[in-house]
């Protein structure tokens, strides 16, 4: 007697929302500050400007340029401009902060644009781990925005979800 294993995942009509997909597909470089202030304390304000020209910026070619500083330096406004116009030839975006804070600005734009017409009324698993670190903010902000066009959400594997949101069942 033999028994026809049936996927009830495969069947199950469940869509799986990978937030992984949505990674940034320029690699990033850094331009920390904190390396041409004086004593990494303060900006001088013509050696700054000698070494943003001398500075070797092909090298951030088509990457997405993090400028930081990295210390409690106050760091004047032009300072990142300057570093702003002479990368820009080069680079394939240009963004004032840490990695960790691009990633949150890319996800919540990334999600806010999605068009959720394919979503409405259906049960999503928003899949969890993967082999890069998405930034829990993508989390909320994923849920925030299809609770109110979806039947389910879910965290996790198709075959092993933990229940996020479910709409209230309507009665006639």
């Amino acid at each position: 007697m033999s028994e026809t294993l049936v996927n009830k995942v495969a069947n199950s009509r469940l869509i799986t929302l990978k937030l992984e997909e949505y990674w940034p597909t320029a690699a990033f470089a850094v331009f920390d500050l904190k390396d041409y202030l004086y004593m990494e304390l303060m900006l001088k304000e013509k050696d700054f400007r000698e070494s943003v020209k001398t500075h070797d910026f092909s090298q951030y070619q088509d990457k997405t340029l993090l400028v930081f500083c990295s210390t409690d330096a106050i760091v004047p406004s032009w300072a990142y401009m300057l570093v702003a116009a002479a990368a820009a030839p080069f680079t394939a975006d240009v963004y004032l902060g840490t990695e960790a804070e691009y990633l949150r600005q890319h996800y919540r734009q990334t999600i806010a644009g999605l068009d959720l017409e394919a979503f409405t009324d259906q049960r999503v698993v928003v899949k969890g781990c993967g082999e890069k670190q998405v930034p829990a903010s993508a989390y909320l902000d994923i849920t925030a925005r299809l609770r109110p066009v979806v039947r389910s959400i879910m965290y996790g594997e198709p075959c092993s979800t933990v229940p996020v949101f479910k709409k209230p069942l309507t009665r006639k």
